[in-house]
């Protein structure tokens, strides 16, 4: 029995939300038996990207429609994953060709597409992201952790820039990801993420006792020079420390006056520095011995000018 003509407007409107591609399955949910598409096939109306996906009209598609052919091809539950999501997400701006794409079950290889398996994705793990299914951020950066670390610092914090990262919800992943590739660099990829527990008055006792359990001189603190108050300063050496939390230096406008701040003491002839509490935490001796040589060589600078 011939098939009976079918519209193409449907296809067309699928197309459109589906940066251009369409899954031999989801013709099927709209009529079309498979002799049919393979005469659209052959008259050049589909055009196959990937076994049982089909680019509509014209084989030009944009990255993201690349990643949603990938993720179809490989069938349901699949998710955009690894590299490709944090390119989709924005955490990196390096495209690959190959794109990544996690299953529950690894199928035959694709070309152009790097098949990951993952038998236990949660509800939480999946996300949508541009219309393509895609792993939610945490578990991307999980991903991403496993298979570049080298680069996870610099995506980790682009996360954080954008407003994606989600400290709490990357906790618990770790917690049940115990022994995963990648779980250990991204717990201490996090760790200067994260808020001391003490406030801002403990992060300057603790920074005092650092500084007097050193031998270092004791400075001046929340004293007023050339109008700003600092938290620390040794006078001798025209010589600041800002010790820095997110709460207090987080939004737009203390970023203006931060910097606006530093001019206007570098113009008064008094350098600082800035000390973050999740830095003074992480590392404390680190940070004491560098201000040991920063002072040291801030004195021998002004000895040099008198």
């Amino acid at each position: 029995m011939r098939d009976k003509p079918r519209t193409h407007g449907p296809v067309a409107a699928l197309a459109e939300r589906q940066h251009g591609v369409v899954s031999a399955r989801q013709l099927a949910d709209l009529g079309y038996s498979t002799s049919t598409i393979s005469r659209e096939a052959i008259s050049g109306r589909l055009h196959e990207i990937h076994r049982g996906v089909y680019a509509v009209g014209h084989k030009s598609l944009s990255r993201q429609g690349l990643c949603l052919a990938a993720v179809l091809t490989c069938g349901d539950g699949a998710l955009l994953s690894h590299h490709s999501a944090a390119w989709l997400w924005g955490l990196t701006r390096y495209w690959r060709p190959q794109v990544d794409v996690t299953a529950s079950t690894l199928r035959h290889q694709r070309s152009n597409v790097r098949m990951h398996s993952a038998k236990h994705l949660r509800p939480e793990d999946r996300s949508i992201a541009e219309g393509v299914p895609v792993t939610a951020v945490p578990r991307t950066l999980l991903d991403f952790a496993a298979t570049e670390p080298r680069f996870l610092g610099a995506t980790v914090d682009r996360s954080e820039r954008l407003g994606l990262l989600d400290i709490s919800a990357v906790d618990h992943l770790l917690a049940r990801s115990r022994g995963q590739r990648g779980a250990k660099r991204l717990r201490h990829a996090l760790s200067a993420y994260r808020i001391p527990a003490f406030t801002r008055s403990g992060l300057e006792r603790r920074f005092l006792k650092l500084v007097r359990d050193a031998g270092l001189p004791r400075p001046s603190t929340n004293l007023f020079v050339e109008g700003y108050e600092l938290d620390a300063y040794w006078p001798a050496a025209r010589f600041a420390v800002e010790l820095d939390t997110y709460d207090y230096h987080g939004d737009h406008r203390s970023f203006e006056t931060d910097r606006l701040r530093q001019e206007d003491l570098k113009l008064a002839g008094v350098e600082m520095i800035r000390i973050t509490g999740a830095r003074l935490d992480r590392e404390p001796e680190a940070v004491i011995a560098r201000l040991r040589r920063l002072l040291a060589q801030r004195r021998r600078d002004l000895s040099r000018i008198d």
